[in-house]
Parts: C-alpha cells; sequence; structure tokens
C-alpha cells in the first residue's frame, strides 16, 4: 500500500503534535510503516487528552452512570435521563477553557455551539443553558477583558441561537490568572423512543456531511487543548475557532426535520478533531470501517491539504450515516434551510479509515485503535497531605459583624451576578420560572401543563484543593442541595473536570481523590454522571488552577406551582434553619474573604444527613408548607439570610439566643447539609414537629419583617445596604471605578 506523504516525519513534528516517543512508537508497531503527516495529525487529534481521555479513563468507570431513570449514559453526545409521559432531558456540560483565553469572545461562543449541538445531535430541541465561568484575580491586567469578552461571546452565541440561559457560576482567583474556565451546559428535551445515537449501522452506506462549509479555522484545536500554556500562547489563536449562531440555528431545524423523516441511521457532531472524530467515532462504535473522499466535502478556502480538512474545527457541522433512498428527501431539507449537503465517503467492513485526496489515498488506518482503543495509562498519584484542623476558637472573631456581612456581600466572590446574566436572554422560549440569582433555573416543560425542570451548576474549588475527596463529594451535594431547594428532585449530573498536569502525581492525586468523592457522593443521593467533560492541562508556566470539578445536574418538578424560591417569603413568616449550627471556618469565604486567609480543612460532607435533610426539605415544599427555601453555603448562615432577605426586599429579626457555639462561627461557618425556610407562623410549629420525627437537626430563628437584617445583639443592616454593597461590585469592576478605588 502507497500513501501520499510529501512532508518528512521528524521528531520536532512529533513532538508539536503533542505525541511522547513512546506513543509515536506505538503508532509505528500498529500500522508496520511510518505514517503519512495527515495521518500523523489525525493520530494527534484521536490520542490527545481532549479526545481520548487517556489520563482519565481508567478513573472515570467507577463513576456511578447507571439507575431507573437514565435512558443513556456517558458515551454519547449527551447523557438522557427519563422524565416520564414518554419525554426525556438530554444534557451535557463541556468545556473550552484554552480556546477562550486565548480569544475569549470566539472561544466562549464557540463552547455554547458545541455543546447546544451534542444535545440536537440526539434529537433533542434545546431549552436551557448554564455556564460556569473562572477567571483571574480581578486586578490581574487581563481579567476585565476576559471577562468582557467571554461574557460577551457566551450571550452572543446563545442568545442569537434563541436558548435561555438559566443560571451558572462566576467566580475570581489568581489561580486562574493564565488559565480561565469557561464550561458550557445545555439541556434539551425529546421524546424517550425518539433518540439519535452516533454508531454507525451497515455496509456500504452513504456518510453525509452536513451543515457549513470547511475552513481553516480551529486547525489542531484539540491537540492544543491538551497542552499546557506558556509564552508562546499568542501563536496559538488561529486554532480557535469562529461560530455563527443563525447558521446553527438552521442546522438544528433541518436536524430534527430530518430526523423526522426515519433517514438517519446514525448522526455525530463535528466537535473537537472535527471531521475525524466524527467519522472515527461513528465507524469504531459500529465496528465498521469508513472511507471518506475530501474532494466531495464542501470548502470556504481555497487549495486546502487533507491535514488541513481532516483537522479543521470549523463549527456548524454534522456528520451523518444515511439511509440511501431517503438522499433526495435528506437533501431537499438541507438545502431549504439554505446549508450544506453531501455524501463525502461510506461505511465498509474491513474496520479501516481511508481517506481519498486529489484522488490519492492520504490515509489508511486501524479505526479501532484511533477511537475505542486509543492508549490509556494509568498516572501515577500522590495523596495530597491533609491540612490541619482550624477550630473556631483559633479564628479571630470581626470587631464589627454588620461591616464583615458588608464585605462578604460586596466582595468579588460573593457580590451579584446580575451585570453578567442580564447580558443573557433569560425568558427566551417564554418557559423559564426562576430568573438568574436564586438556587437553581427552572423552565417548564412545554406541552405539559404542570411539569418543570431544575438546573444547578456547582462546585467549590477551594474545597477540592483543601481536601479532593471532601470537594468532590460537596460539589455533587451542594448541586442536589441546589435542585432540591427549589422543590425539584434531583435526577442526574453532568460533570466538568478541569485539573491542571495529569504528569504530576500531585495534580493527578487531586483528580483521584475529587473522582473518588463524586462517586461516593452521586451513590449516596442516587444522582448518576450520565454525561461529562474532562480537562487537564490547565497550567501556565507550571502553574496549575486551582482543581475545579464542575458539576451539573438536573431535577424534575412535577408540579411548578409548588415551587419553592429564595425570595418568596412573606412579612410576619417564621424563620426556620434545618441542619446543625455553623462551627466550620476552614477553608471559608469568612476567612479568605474578610480576614484574608487561606487555610484550614474543607467542611466534611455527612452523606447521611445530606440524604435525610434535602428529602425533607422536599417534603414541605411540596406540601405547600414552605414559602421561601435557601440551602446554606459559601458565605455561611449569615449571608443565606442576607441573600434571601436582598431577594424579598424584607428585612429578617433573628435570635441566637438558643444556638450553642461562637457567634462568628455560627454566623459565617460553611457545615453542609444545611437549608433557610420560612414558613407562615400557622404551621411553624408542625413543620418542626416534623423535622423532629425525621430526625433533622432545625433552629427557629426569628420572623421575616421591618427593612433590615437584624440580628439581636450583633448586627442590624437595612436591606437598602446589602443590596447596595451586593449589587455595586461588578459594574464597578467592570467599568474599571472599582479597580481605581483599590489603588
Amino acid at each position: 500500500m502507497t500513501i501520499s506523504n510529501s512532508i518528512q516525519i521528524t521528531p520536532e513534528l512529533i513532538a508539536a503534535h503533542g505525541l511522547k516517543p513512546d506513543e509515536y512508537q506505538r503508532i509505528l508497531d500498529l500500522i508496520g510503516r511510518e505514517p503519512s503527516f495527515t495521518e500523523l495529525g489525525i493520530f494527534s487529534a484521536m490520542w490527545n487528552e481532549h479526545c481520548s481521555y487517556k489520563s482519565s479513563k481508567k478513573w472515570l468507570r467507577t463513576l456511578p452512570t447507571k439507575g431507573p431513570r437514565v435512558i443513556q449514559g456517558p458515551g454519547e453526545n449527551a447523557g438522557v435521563v427519563d422524565i416520564d409521559d414518554g419525554d426525556c432531558v438530554v444534557f451535557k456540560m463541556e468545556s473550552h477553557n484554552h480556546p477562550s483565553y486565548i480569544e475569549p469572545y470566539q472561544g466562549a461562543a464557540t463552547g455554547v455551539g458545541g455543546i447546544l449541538r451534542d444535545v440536537f445531535t440526539m434529537g433533542a430541541r434545546p431549552i436551557a443553558a448554564m455556564n460556569a465561568l473562572r477567571f483571574g484575580e480581578p486586578d490581574h491586567p487581563k481579567t476585565r477583558h476576559l471577562v468582557s469578552g467571554v461574557v460577551a461571546g457566551v450571550g452572543g452565541y446563545g442568545n442569537s441561537f434563541g436558548v435561555p440561559t438559566v443560571g451558572g457560576e462566576v467566580e475570581f482567583d489568581a489561580r486562574y490568572n493564565g488559565n480561565i474556565l469557561v464550561n458550557a451546559f445545555a439541556a434539551g428535551l425529546a421524546k424517550s423512543n425518539a433518540i439519535f445515537l452516533s454508531q454507525a449501522k451497515g455496509v456500504g452506506l452513504p456518510v453525509v456531511y452536513l451543515g457549513a462549509k470547511t475552513g481553516r479555522d480551529g486547525v489542531g484545536g484539540a491537540t492544543m487543548a491538551s497542552a499546557e500554556f506558556d509564552h508562546s500562547i499568542e501563536e496559538k489563536r488561529p486554532t480557535v475557532q469562529v461560530g455563527d449562531p443563525f447558521t446553527e440555528k438552521c442546522l438544528l431545524e433541518a436536524c430534527l426535520e430530518l430526523m423526522q423523516t426515519g433517514a438517519v441511521i446514525a448522526i455525530q457532531d463535528m466537535g473537537a478533531a472535527g471531521l475525524t472524530c466524527s467519522a472515527v467515532e461513528m465507524g469504531a462504535k459500529g465496528d465498521l470501517g469508513i472511507e471518506l473522499d475530501l474532494d466531495k466535502v464542501p470548502v470556504r478556502e481555497e487549495k486546502m491539504t487533507a491535514y488541513e480538512m481532516m483537522l479543521s474545527e470549523s463549527q456548524e457541522r454534522m456528520l451523518m450515516v444515511l439511509q440511501p433512498e431517503m438522499e433526495a428527501v435528506a437533501k431537499a431539507i438541507f438545502v431549504k434551510w439554505g446549508l450544506d449537503f453531501a455524501i463525502v465517503g461510506k461505511t465498509t467492513d474491513d474496520l479501516r479509515f481511508r481517506v481519498i485526496h486529489q484522488g490519492e489515498e492520504v490515509a489508511n488506518l486501524p479505526i479501532k485503535d484511533l477511537g475505542d482503543q486509543a492508549p490509556e495509562y494509568d498516572r501515577p498519584w500522590r495523596e495530597p497531605d491533609k491540612r490541619a484542623d482550624l477550630p473556631a476558637k483559633l479564628v479571630a472573631a470581626p470587631e464589627d459583624y454588620g461591616q464583615a456581612l458588608l464585605t462578604l456581600v460586596g466582595s468579588p466572590n460573593q457580590s451579584s451576578r446580575r451585570w453578567v446574566y442580564e447580558q443573557y436572554d433569560t425568558l427566551i422560549q417564554g418557559n423559564s420560572l426562576q430568573l438568574p440569582g436564586g438556587d437553581a433555573g427552572v423552565v417548564r416543560v412545554e406541552g405539559h401543563p404542570t411539569k418543570a425542570l431544575a438546573f444547578s451548576s456547582d462546585v467549590t474549588p477551594r474545597y477540592v484543593e483543601a481536601d479532593p475527596f471532601e470537594g468532590g463529594k460537596q460539589a455533587v451535594a451542594e448541586c442536589w442541595r441546589n435542585i432540591t431547594a427549589t422543590g425539584a428532585e434531583p435526577l442526574a449530573a453532568t460533570d466538568n473536570l478541569n485539573f491542571g498536569n495529569p504528569e504530576k502525581p500531585e495534580i493527578m492525586g487531586q483528580f483521584v481523590g475529587a473522582i473518588k468523592g463524586i462517586g461516593e457522593a452521586c451513590r449516596a443521593l442516587d444522582f448518576p454522571i450520565v454525561s461529562g467533560n474532562v480537562s487537564l492541562y490547565n497550567e501556565t508556566n507550571g502553574i496549575a488552577i486551582l482543581p475545579t470539578p464542575t458539576i451539573a445536574g438536573v431535577g424534575l418538578l412535577p408540579d411548578w406551582k409548588a415551587m419553592a424560591r429564595i425570595g418568596s417569603a412573606s412579612e410576619g413568616d417564621r424563620i426556620i434553619m434545618l441542619g446543625v449550627d455553623g462551627s466550620h471556618l476552614g477553608s471559608s469565604a469568612y476567612l479568605r474573604d474578610v480576614l484574608g486567609l487561606a487555610d484550614g480543612p474543607a467542611p466534611e460532607v455527612d452523606l447521611f444527613a445530606e440524604r435525610r435533610n434535602g428529602d425533607f426539605v422536599r417534603s414541605a415544599i411540596r406540601n405547600g408548607q414552605v414559602t421561601a427555601c435557601h440551602d446554606i453555603s459559601s458565605g455561611g448562615l449569615v449571608l443565606a439570610l442576607a441573600e434571601m432577605a436582598m431577594a424579598s426586599g424584607k428585612g429578617l429579626r433573628i435570635d441566637l439566643a438558643q444556638s450553642q457555639g461562637l457567634p462568628h462561627a455560627i454566623l459565617f461557618g460553611e457545615d453542609q447539609a444545611r437549608y433557610v425556610i420560612t414558613v407562615p407562623a400557622e404551621v411553624a410549629d408542625f413543620v418542626c414537629i416534623n423535622a423532629e420525627s425525621a430526625g433533622v437537626p432545625f433552629r427557629c430563628l426569628g420572623t421575616v419583617g421591618g427593612d433590615a437584617l437584624t440580628i439581636d445583639g450583633l448586627l442590624s443592616v437595612s436591606v437598602r445596604q446589602l443590596r447596595e454593597a451586593h449589587e455595586s461590585w461588578f459594574p464597578a469592576f467592570m467599568d474599571g471605578s472599582a479597580l481605581a478605588a483599590a489603588e
């Protein structure tokens, strides 16, 4: 067999493709010859970390992925979960970290576009999006530019496409100075008996290219996303893709229309590594070979090489295996929507991946070795050192509790994100029931009179660094808690595991510990992981990000009229805390934002208590006993109370006389499995009796009323003051006045 090859393969070229010498030797052993330049690019794309999960597969297999509602777990474009009545929710989260640091607008925009395609490739119409964003310290010279570009990119794509952004996170830390995180989530609705998969079936069937034309944008993007950054980062700008949300909207409608015809046998989004990854995955999953003729691929640039065409990550493209007799029907649909439709290959029975360009065979490779039999590593790992206990009595109490609270609510990480979410369309499609700013986004299931879905995204990276196992548990527990706080039943989750260089045992130890914690929490809470993404090598010049295993979850509300909100308390309602008194100040927001320290262990997560307390809260909400609900997390009890007061515009009168412990630990402690609820005065005793019967610790805190958050003997801050502090930081930061004041 003669493969066309005009470029000499050198050690430098191999290294530039992110392949280690032993991996290149493995390629030589597999194919029995030197690869062509195009084949080297194909191996590089398929064997990089971003596509092959070669450092993480061993540990990902330990996660719980099955459950009574799980229709499709990991391994497809997105996970699928049953929500009754023949309906299902399709969802996934994925990173676009490296591209967004290099070119924030397009990096974030195409991250949104990619995750939306993952959802509608499965046959689902997208109904909700979220994003979890992490940036460097506010006074870093690049941070404002990156925030502005990423937020504009997320809004520019999602708003134009027409999907509501219902929630998410924005955090700042110096450890993200050289490597921001952009994690994009999307969910869609489909019928459970009409899910489309990527597994090719049948020999000699047409492989069809759908969507936009192929250009040179994004060539090598997946390989770039699998490497650390250094001072040459600006040279990587051409590896960032360019998105067009209006083309994607047409692609959505054309795909969903085509799926109704019965023409689609298999379909795969062209995401990372573009044509290469989509073709290889479809063939390898179906135990089939694929032959591609690049001369038939629609292109928008002249004289593109086979290498460029195979590795282009141009957006808004799909690959499909088609029922041959339906070709005319399928083509007519795509022509109607102004999109390209081209038969570019066929399925074969020889398990080979062949690529033809200008009449010559430029690649002929074993497809299984490229796809589901790529390298897998058991990387050495070291368990991180445990931090010493930090008893509350060793942590300084604030001289002025009111000022400490105002510092917290107006800090970069606890202030309002209104500046961000008001740039997103949160109401398009007309089904959003809660705006961002509460515990979870809630969206009605269109066509059903009462059903709704709740969505939340959570992780506390400072906990994960302090203790990866407990931090992993806490990320799951907080997501589960936020969904529960609306009254929804948490169904399943997707993960986005963002870490540094896995070749360093201490970083791999963080990853392993977090996976163990996530797995334990998901099993205890019946919250399986049905899809996800791993993003490694998030380092710049050897400095790793904080370990950030983001968990995004979905919950089901059978009747959204019984839903709880954070700010819906009524005057005279009683305020009850469910859970133990606060005592844990290690790794807390109080320690970081008020005292300027980073010390102590992460809080322990008692998963039995999480389950017991959460099930009680959900039951009370659904029984109509709860007027408002908020989980207690970062910032502790006092921040939860302040957020409820700001959301409702009503004051809260709190008496802690019966509480045991130090006041600053009770107010700022970040112990887990806790909620604040408000209930009508006439049912308060009944709710407390029920909590006692269920074994749920509780404390009656006070009454809703007045115009201030008043905690007897400790603080009294007006709701107006709280709102001013809470709402002012982000706009001041973005217009530069916050930084000028700090100087």
